[in-house]
């Protein structure tokens, strides 16, 4: 997708960092003739075709799911999680175990020729390419290490907690029982994935912004968590790109990769590829004029001694200080981001949306401290003068910092009203507790949407439902009565919230208000057992002993 009958290297050189400058042999060698030209990449076409049959596959497995109301579990990474949670063997743990394995066999080509976020990266950087944009990377030291963190998060930490942290901390009775069994099928296919009003500004994000921001591939460097384990793995495979004697360093197989490696100094240097961002997309080899690149068996990766004296340094945009900052700047974003608004926002939506942010405010930095400072085509600053463009960018900027920090603040009030909750709750009947939900109170109440009176721009499920259970400590019960109903709005209907609003409408409201609040309930959704057991007591508590016996008999068999 992102090679042409024509290529060349967009600048006679690569600026990066501390003022060094690169030349690419491509260019440098053809200084003042026209453009070399690069053969087009037989595998960029095949690859193609590859990542939309996976797509293809994708969308049929979901029109299965639809028709028939069962299929397989998701198909998806994210799902091992619930081996380590919970030890639950589903499709997505036995794929992400093959993905892994074979990555230690043959280097990084899944994500090249499988992920289905690699395929809207680059399928975004051959259309901004198409209206004459070339995204350029992003080259940061320490920002690198996010995809192995989060994976670590997402599939090490659950069980260190489990086996560590909570037996310390006696908390060990608060994790689900973990036990090993096999969850291969489901009815509720799309239980675990967002709708489509958060998908469409995720992949906005993740696809669009991060390759416009941080380069081809920008999400898969600085954001995947499945790509932590799949390039330290990169490290140990012995089959990967390499290279012969008959290599010129010619600099069209860096031209064209679209994964940011520098391939003509890592085989010169090594003789081989060793970059755990390779993705085994395999333009390199299929564009060298000399065929001098080949994917085959050797030396690993990791501890590989380069065969010239003075191997190319690995180069940064960002100084040292600058790489705390951003670091610290990506942290910042990122909690403030992550699950803001009820879980509005998922982990890799606000990963995407934390790397983007920290390039915007570091270029407005740059903005701010060099005399000379561009951004693709747009020139933001020129001999010291700030350009009408920069001062659109840092008036942006600014917009940008200002709602992030706002965020932070709305994140901060909801994460601290309902750890007063929590203290209240435990606290039972007490002046003290009293006390302490009234201070959760007001936390919440910041930390909802303005039209309750608070900061936040959005209404949130979980605050509300937080403060009507305040509420309820407190027997405040049309309060709590209105606020349930608000959760509910807001975060959907469920058995348990369903039969609650009951039992508060039993204290202020007649009790056929009730019944007829159970029964709308069970004709929407009949499994819901919790409230179908409520109308059962109530429908006896009245006198109705036949009614409720046939409410009883009414409960779907599994």
């Amino acid at each position: 997708m992102h090679a042409t009958k024509r290529q060349s290297l967009e600048p006679d050189h690569l600026r990066c960092g501390a003022g060094a400058v690169v030349h690419l042999p491509v260019v440098a060698e053809n200084r003042g003739a026209p453009a070399p030209t690069i053969r087009p990449s037989r595998m960029s076409r095949r690859r193609a075709i590859v990542l939309g049959a996976v797509q293809l596959a994708m969308i049929l497995h979901i029109v299965q799911w639809l028709v028939t109301g069962s299929t397989t579990t998701p198909i998806e990474p994210s799902e091992s999680m619930e081996f380590v949670k919970r030890g639950v063997i589903n499709a997505g743990l036995i794929f992400f175990a093959l993905a892994l394995l074979s990555t230690l066999l043959l280097g990084r080509w899944f994500c090249g020729w499988g992920c289905h976020l690699v395929m809207l990266q680059d399928l975004c950087g051959w259309m901004m390419k198409k209206v004459g944009v070339r995204p350029k990377p992003f080259r940061s030291r320490l920002l690198l290490y996010v995809p192995l963190g989060l994976a670590l998060y997402m599939f090490i930490w659950p069980a260190a907690h489990r086996l560590i942290v909570a037996p310390v901390s006696g908390t060990s009775g608060n994790l689900p029982d973990w036990r090993l069994e096999a969850h291969l099928t489901t009815s509720d296919f799309w239980h675990t994935f967002a709708g489509v009003a958060v998908a469409i500004p995720f992949l906005l994000v993740c696809g669009f912004a991060t390759v416009y921001f941080l380069g081809a591939k920008g999400f898969c460097t600085y954001g995947c968590p499945y790509g932590g384990f799949f390039a330290p793995l990169d490290r140990l495979a012995r089959w990967r790109i390499r290279v012969t004697d008959a290599c010129e360093h010619c600099g069209h197989c860096t031209a064209v990769c679209s994964s940011n490696v520098r391939v003509h100094e890592e085989v010169r240097d090594y003789g081989m590829v060793v970059d755990p961002g390779c993705m085994k997309c395999m333009d390199c080899v299929s564009v060298c004029p000399n065929d001098a690149l080949y994917f085959g068996f050797g030396p690993i990766a990791l501890g590989a001694r380069p065969r010239v004296e003075r191997p190319a340094p690995r180069r940064f945009d960002l100084t040292w200080g600058e790489e705390v900052a951003c670091v610290l700047l990506f942290l910042g974003a990122f909690f403030a981001f992550r699950g803001l608004y009820g879980g509005l926002i998922p982990m890799l939506f606000a990963v995407g949306i934390a790397g983007c942010t920290t390039f915007v405010l570091w270029k407005a930095w740059r903005v701010l401290g060099d005399r000379d400072c561009r951004f693709h085509r747009f020139q933001l600053r020129r001999g010291g003068g700030i350009t009408r463009w920069g001062a659109a960018w840092l008036a942006s900027c600014a917009l940008l910092l200002a709602l992030t920090l706002h965020s932070m603040v709305v994140q901060y009030h909801a994460w601290r009203g309902g750890s007063l909750a929590d203290d209240a709750s435990r606290a039972g009947a007490t002046p003290e507790a009293q006390q302490t939900a009234g201070r959760a109170l007001g936390h919440l109440l910041k930390a909802d949407s303005w039209s309750e009176g608070g900061l936040g721009l959005l209404g949130s499920a979980p605050v509300a439902l937080t403060r009507a259970r305040l509420h309820l400590l407190r027997g405040e019960w049309a309060e709590c009565e209105r606020l349930l109903r608000r959760g509910i709005d807001l975060g959907g209907p469920s058995d348990r919230l369903v039969s609650d609003l009951g039992r508060v409408m039993l204290m202020t409201r007649p009790v056929e208000d009730v019944i007829e609040h159970y029964r709308s309930a069970l004709d929407a959704d009949p499994e819901y057992n919790l409230t179908r057991a409520a109308l059962a007591a109530l429908l006896d508590e009245t006198g109705r002993g036949d009614e409720a016996q046939r409410v009883r008999a009414a409960q779907p068999r599994r």
